[in-house]
């Protein structure tokens, strides 16, 4: 058991730091504070992650290797009930790290490998939509022009990047807050899909439409 306790303390000292990280924001928490909340010396904390940054790096390389298992199965997705499933699943995998997007140009500026990797994150995302596109214009669900592929992937990404920073100025005291989490994911995912509706067909539109009227219903009640 002993050789398991530190690798059970980073373990929980990642846990601690995102959890800090997605309340306070990135920039608003010090390796005082989480050291402080965890119970724990400043050395320990060192000993595991040097420096911050090491915390926002091992915290980023999760994120990354979640969210790219997750955009591999665009190429599953078949109709709109799908569609929305994959989105919804998106948006609750960003939410998880939504410190990264809510401060996300700042983290930019200060991390040369994140902003390398959020590069490739961007690309990914784009790759993984107009791979879902594709799915949906081969099963008969949407009808689109090749031509516009690439930019409707394109505004459907944009939503996804930034879409918790358009809620954070709708209601910069709740909106990232964990009673929020819920409606925030489903506005943000019929948003992304309504994107889609100049090039559903009928009954894929109507499916939509329906979708979209039950989180309403949820969201009035």
């Amino acid at each position: 058991m002993a050789k398991k306790a530190p690798r059970r303390t980073a373990e929980r000292i990642l846990e601690v730091t995102l959890e800090l990280f997605n309340r306070f924001g990135e920039p608003n928490v010090s390796t005082t504070l989480i050291s402080a909340e965890l119970r724990i010396s400043p050395g320990n904390l060192y000993y595991h992650y040097p420096a911050k940054d090491e915390l926002i790096n091992s915290l980023f390389d999760r994120y990354e290797k979640s969210l790219s298992e997750l955009l591999n199965a665009s190429d599953g997705v078949r109709n709109v009930e799908d569609a929305w499933f994959f989105m919804h699943t998106l948006f609750e995998l960003i939410w998880q790290y939504r410190f990264l997007y809510r401060d996300l140009n700042d983290l930019l500026s200060k991390n040369r490998r994140l902003e390398t990797h959020f590069q490739w994150i961007l690309k990914n995302k784009t790759r993984s939509v107009k791979s879902m596109l594709d799915s949906m214009s081969r099963a008969g669900s949407i009808s689109i022009d090749s031509r516009e592929v690439e930019a409707t992937a394109t505004s459907m990404v944009v939503v996804l990047t930034y879409w918790l920073s358009f809620e954070y100025v709708r209601d910069p005291r709740r909106a990232l807050e964990p009673e929020s989490a819920q409606h925030a994911l489903l506005r943000g995912a019929q948003h992304v899909l309504n994107l889609l509706v100049p090039y559903l067909e009928a009954n894929q539109r109507t499916h939509l439409l329906t979708l979209v009227g039950a989180y309403q219903t949820n969201e009035s009640t």
